[in-house]
């Protein structure tokens, strides 16, 4: 401690801290501020300020609390509820009733009680039970919203308007105000000077997010002038840069020759040809008005230099200027880049003054407007009279985390409660050694300033009331070592000379009456476990920092569970024993890699763990990405490809065989829409969460996603309902569907790129019993029991890229460049240097127990907080920095250092669960709809819910599948077994849904081309079997298909005169009329399918046994693909090729096992439905129709089997009296009679 802060920090005692004047309370963590401040509280509420005659009660209206995030606002709410409440209790007890007050008690209560004498108690039981009903409207609020209460209040006083709008987000007027820059000042550009600027900013929205860091701070840029001017003035000092050099290059290479000619260069080091190409392409440079830098090495960099050129030649090296003016022509020319600098600069003034004027033409404020407005209403024309009203309003203020201020807040309240009096306070209350949100604004700068200010007297509370005293002590310790080098900086790099105004100062430990426990023994209170260093001795790179050291962070975290689960590891203390769960761990950690690295380690062990950032948006989730899907199907149900995209998002948990069936079953493709268009009504209805939580509840999303032990399921549940809240509150301001849709890409897309708010941060998805991954910056105000820091030594030095540049001079005022020099990253990396170790007091002080932190020996280790406190700025030597941390921490007791621990497979040990409730009952009533589209593959289906399919490929797919599943189902026993050695013949090509599209896709293409043509040119179809089989892997089988569709396309099937067919014979090749995958539709109307079974099963393949269709009732649409429909002397004939596998070898296709095949699959079904379209058609076409006369039948080409016997076929011809019934049956004009018919 400095002399400085011995003389002016006092102890705080809670009952005589004045309550008038200007204040500022210093408090460590864990030391009581939220405990102090609800005391301070009950103390303003009954007017308890010994000395102080000016003294009063004050109300809650008129006791200003003031902190910076909602959720601190509610708990300072509650707390000081609480407090009053309790405190009320006290004063109401009968005072012969009280016990006497012990020496040594430390209940504030009971001493603040005896204070007054026994007959005032009453009076202030019901002052302070008026105070505690009264907090709902008491003046407890963030800044902002305090702000933008008194513009509203006093609105004469502070020269605002009435009616102004606050708008939370002002991206989009940002883009706009962006897009007028653009196209004021660089759309109109010249191509040459538009190019340069691309290489800078590629457009409005890439500029945007550049000068998203730079507009708040645009007053501390300097003028510059516009893009045109810099550029021009670019151009023409390139110009002067390379005029001289249009000359130089030929007479530097006079100079050259003559050297060499002379041999006065050593030995190869200035070769002809090598001089020739540097020199040459120096003149290409000077010539070119628009390059800026010429294109070479670095050897030619160097060896044009006077330097190189005397430490090559042997005698007098060649001299002229040119070799001089190569020293600084590459930092010249780079030196042009500044004009990228200029532009932005001005970019970000320009902006910034529209934005301002936009804000105003419109009436609307944003957040800082808020504060901004207060600070100039305050210092304005009627600012003493504003400032006077609101002390008299508020005459007390406590702010809460002042460290986190910045100079327009503080200049708020200093100018509100700069008056001193008796009756009025600012009492400021923070730590800065906690200031870590300097990203957000804050300026620990801000804070001395107020702790030096004349008047402010300054208070400290340091004793420790949340950790155990070893724990305490170990944290003191670490940042003992650096406040006590002499030739150092202090612990937090504030201390110059004598003064220090951010000492570390040791807090003592009020002790816990519980400690950690691993069998009977309590562990070290810090364990630092450190990182062996590479082989080659060189430094641990970051990444493999992390992922060495994460996979021992989990392993020792398993460990220690697995112990607590055996009882043997926990919490033991006056109140019995808890054994250890995973609720009572916390891992920090600076970002979300490091987050994910952990996370994925803990969850390969069987681990649960939830994740928060206070900077990452729900908006850049996964989660808002697949919600634009659902959205989109939302809003146009209607269209097949949204609602697909829809439902295969992962979250709807969909699989591919599921969604298969859903995509292929008419029934159920209907029922799905009218599904979409449900939520469509309901979210035209009720509004997009409602709609959202519906269907969230019928796809069983929260179920599934809760069954997910080790996954990450109530992280997107989470961000799932957070992004529906979201939604629902744009939707007020948004009209339409569309609208709102449009909004959550744009969020979605900004978050990306890492803008939000804190509506958008993620919430914690659980505070069940599960690890919690914290970020440092989230951690802030929290503990737990134990602490894992398994990353403690990274970090990240700033850099050129990282603008704007900021700094504080001698004086705490900041600096802002675009364009800093070494020094400058010096002093700004140095800033960073001093927050990190602000972090690191943050993440070191959030245990109760113990703490363990990760160490490796990184690059640059010093520059990192932890390696600053246990050696300053000196660098550390990988192999020795075990030694080091050993010294360094070894006189703790309460300190271990460790090697990190070794990944070890183990895992949690799987804990009984007791179900709390049987699962909910189910609706199995399957609701079917009145009207929908049917196919074929629907109808014979039992479920009687797949959707009709969209294309030709759908439709083979659901059929190949279907047949694959009835075969691996039903295996004949007697089909022939074996297999052919070859491995190449048709029955050996895989089986699948897969495999049986991709056969149907080459014959289809064959009909496109022509069967004859793809005869005629094997090599056209050689070269697509190829194509598509490498895509597949499938190369061991271009040759064999390929002759296996030549062969399909030219043999000639000999079809007999059987089964209503004529005697016949048909080569592909030969067709002269042909039409590939005909699409046809008809109309159903009121269709039994009870019936249409009958029928066909009646007059098809002479009546033999098959699967019956369940009942249904079509009514709407029949809809399917017709492999091929062709024309063949005279008759007109549907074709179907069937890539079943019936058995290994030519004899399994038998007459009576493609018949069995056909009746298994239903195929009898389908040549129907194909002959009833194949009828109307021609009857709608040709006016001489006959059934009889034109329709050939049916041929299914089971292609597998065409070197059989049989050459794989069946056919058939449906007889005219089941075609002319299905016909009236399916236009509802009569009842069909079913009558037997002989087979023909």
């Amino acid at each position: 401690m400095n002399a400085f802060d011995s003389q002016t920090v006092q102890p705080l005692d809670p009952l005589r801290f004045p309550l008038a004047g200007r204040s500022l309370i210093e408090a460590s963590a864990g030391t009581g501020k939220t405990f102090t401040i609800a005391m301070l509280y009950v103390r303003l509420v009954l007017g308890h300020d010994p000395g102080n005659d000016a003294a009063r009660p004050l109300t809650p209206p008129e006791i200003l609390v003031v902190t910076f995030t909602d959720a601190a606002t509610k708990e300072l709410r509650d707390r000081i509820r609480a407090r009053l409440t309790e405190a009320a209790r006290y004063f109401q007890q009968d005072a012969s009733e009280i016990e006497a007050f012990d020496p040594g008690d430390e209940d504030l209560l009971h001493a603040l009680r005896e204070e007054y004498e026994p007959e005032a108690w009453p009076a202030c039981a019901r002052r302070l039970q008026l105070a505690a009903e009264w907090m709902d409207e008491a003046a407890v609020s963030t800044i902002h919203a305090w702000c933008n209460r008194m513009l509203r209040e006093h609105a004469f006083d502070s020269d605002s308007l009435f009616d102004q709008t606050l708008e939370t987000d002002q991206s989009d007027l940002l883009a706009q105000v962006v897009r007028d820059y653009w196209r004021t000042f660089l759309a109109p550009l010249d191509e040459r000077r538009a190019e340069t600027v691309a290489t800078w900013v590629s457009g409005p929205r890439e500029l945007q997010k550049t000068l998203r860091n730079l507009i708040d701070l645009a007053e501390r840029l300097p003028d510059a002038q516009a893009p045109a001017d810099v550029l021009d003035a670019r151009a023409l000092r390139l110009a002067q840069i390379k005029e001289p050099w249009k000359t130089w290059p030929e007479i530097m290479g006079e100079l050259i020759d003559q050297a060499r000619l002379a041999k006065r260069f050593k030995p190869r080091s200035y070769g002809k040809s090598d001089c020739d190409r540097w020199l040459r392409t120096l003149v290409e440079w000077a010539h070119d008005p628009h390059a800026l830098m010429p294109d070479l090495t670095s050897t030619a960099w160097s060896r044009l230099t006077p330097t190189a050129l005397a430490e090559h030649c042997e005698g007098e090296p060649p001299s002229h200027e040119a070799f001089e003016a190569m020293l600084t022509l590459q930092a010249d020319l780079i030196a042009l880049e500044a004009s990228r600098t200029e532009i932005l600069t001005h970019a970000a003034r320009w902006v910034a003054e529209r934005f301002a004027g936009e804000q105003a033409r419109r009436a609307q404020m944003g957040f800082d407007d808020l504060l901004a407005r207060l600070d100039a209403a305050l210092h304005g024309a009627n600012g003493a009279r504003l400032a006077e009203v609101i002390r008299h309003q508020f005459p007390v203020a406590l702010i809460d985390e002042f460290q986190d201020t910045d100079p327009v807040q503080y200049r708020i309240f200093d100018a509100v409660y700069h008056a001193q009096d008796a009756g009025q306070a600012l009492i400021m209350i923070g730590d800065p050694k906690q200031a870590i949100y300097a990203f957000r604004g804050a300026d620990i700068y801000t804070y001395l300033a107020a702790r030096r200010a004349p008047g402010t007297q300054l208070f400290t509370l340091a004793k420790n009331f949340r950790s155990t005293a070893a724990m305490v002590d170990a944290a003191n310790h670490c940042f003992d070592m650096a406040e006590a080098r002499a030739d150092g900086e202090g612990a937090f790099l504030f201390r110059s000379g004598d003064d220090n105004p951010v000492p570390f100062i040791n807090v003592s430990a009020q002790g816990r009456d519980d400690a950690f426990v691993i069998d009977g023994e309590t562990p070290r209170a810090l364990t630092v476990w450190c990182l062996p260093p590479s082989d080659d001795g060189k430094p641990t790179s970051k990444t493999a920092y992390i992922q060495r050291m994460a996979p021992g962070c989990a392993s020792e975290i398993v460990r220690l569970l697995n112990l607590g689960q055996r009882g043997e590891a926990g919490f033991e203390g006056s109140r019995g024993r808890r054994s250890l769960s995973p609720a009572d761990l916390a891992v920090l950690v600076n970002n979300r890699t490091e987050a994910e690295a952990i996370r994925r380690e803990l969850r390969a062990r069987g681990v649960r763990s939830v994740y928060l950032s206070d900077k990452d948006s729900v908006f850049a989730s996964d989660q808002a990405g697949e919600l634009v899907h659902w959205l989109a199907a939302c809003a146009e149900p209607e269209d097949g490809r949204l609602v697909r995209a829809a439902l295969s998002t992962p979250t709807l948990g969909l699989d591919f065989g599921e969604l298969d069936a859903l995509f292929s079953n008419e029934t159920q493709w209907e029922a799905c829409v009218l599904q979409f268009r449900g939520y469509r009504e309901s979210w035209r209805r009720q509004g997009v969460l409602p709609m959202l939580r519906r269907l969230l509840n019928d796809f069983d999303v929260p179920a599934r996603l809760f069954e997910l032990q080790a996954g990450n399921g109530e992280r997107v549940l989470t961000d799932l309902l957070h992004l529906a809240e979201l939604l629902q509150q744009a939707s007020v301001l948004i009209e339409g569907e569309h609208g709102l849709i449009r909004h959550l890409v744009e969020e979605h897309e900004a978050a990306l790129e890492g803008s939000g708010g804190d509506a958008r941060q993620m919430r914690l998805e659980s505070d069940g019993d599960l690890v919690k991954v914290v970020t440092i910056h989230k951690s802030k105000g929290l503990e737990y029991p134990l602490v894992f820091l398994p990353f403690a030594c990274a970090h990240r030095a700033v850099t050129p890229k990282d603008l704007p540049l900021k700094w504080h001079d001698e004086t705490g005022e900041l600096n802002v460049t675009l364009d800093g020099d070494e020094d400058i990253l010096v002093k700004a990396d140095d800033e960073r240097l001093g927050e990190d170790l602000r972090k690191l007091y943050v993440a070191l002080t959030r245990a109760r127990y113990a703490t363990w932190i990760g160490m490796a020996p990184l690059e640059a280790l010093e520059r990192s907080a932890i390696g600053y406190l246990t050696g300053g700025r000196e660098p550390v030597v990988p192999a020795e920095l075990f030694d080091r941390l050993s010294d360094v921490f070894g006189a703790s007791a309460n300190i271990a250092v460790l090697p990190a621990p070794e990944a070890r497979a183990e895992r949690l040990a799987a804990r009984a669960e007791t179900a709390l409730a049987s699962d909910a009952r189910k609706s199995v009533r399957v609701v079917r709809e009145a009207w929908w589209i049917a196919s074929y593959s629907s109808l014979k289906t039992s479920s009687g819910t797949h959707a009709a399919p969209d294309t030709p490929v759908e439709d083979v797919f659901i059929e190949t599948r279907d047949a694959q599943s009835e075969a691996s189902q039903e295996e004949d026993a007697d089909a022939p077994r074996a297999v052919s050695s070859s491995g190449r013949t048709l029955h050996d090509f895989p089986r699948g849904s897969e495999q049986g599209s991709f056969l149907h896709d080459l014959l289809e293409w064959a009909a496109q081309q022509g069967f004859q043509h793809t005869a005629d040119d094997p090599a056209a179809l050689r070269e697509l079997v190829a194509r598509r089989c490498a895509v597949r892997g499938w190369e061991r089988w271009i040759a064999p298909l390929t002759a296996w569709i030549l062969k399909i396309v030219s043999t000639r099937f000999v079809v007999k005169a059987a089964h209503g067919m004529r005697a016949t014979a048909i080569a592909l090749a030969d067709l002269d009329t042909s039409l590939a995958e005909m699409e046809f539709w008809f109309e159903a109307r009121h269709v039994d399918t009870t019936a249409v079974d009958r029928l066909v099963c009646a007059h098809t393949a002479g009546g033999a046994a098959r699967p019956t269709l369940e009942h249904a009732q079509l009514n709407g649409m029949l809809k399917g693909f017709m492999d091929l429909v062709f024309e063949h002397e005279g008759r007109y004939y549907v074709a179907d090729y069937k890539s079943n596998w019936l058995g290994s070898d030519d004899s399994a296709y038998t007459t009576e096992r493609i018949r069995a095949q056909m009746l298994r699959s239903r195929y009898d079904l389908q040549f129907v439905l194909y002959t009833l379209a194949l009828h109307r058609l021609l009857k709608a076409r040709q006016p001489d129709y006959d059934y009889d006369e034109h329709i050939g039948g049916a041929v299914y080409l089971f292609v597998r089997g065409l070197d059989a016997p049989t050459q794989g076929l069946y056919a058939e011809r449906p007889p005219r009296a089941l075609i002319e019934q299905l016909d009236a049956l399916f236009m509802g004009e009569a009842r069909a009679v079913i009558a037997e018919t002989e087979w023909e």
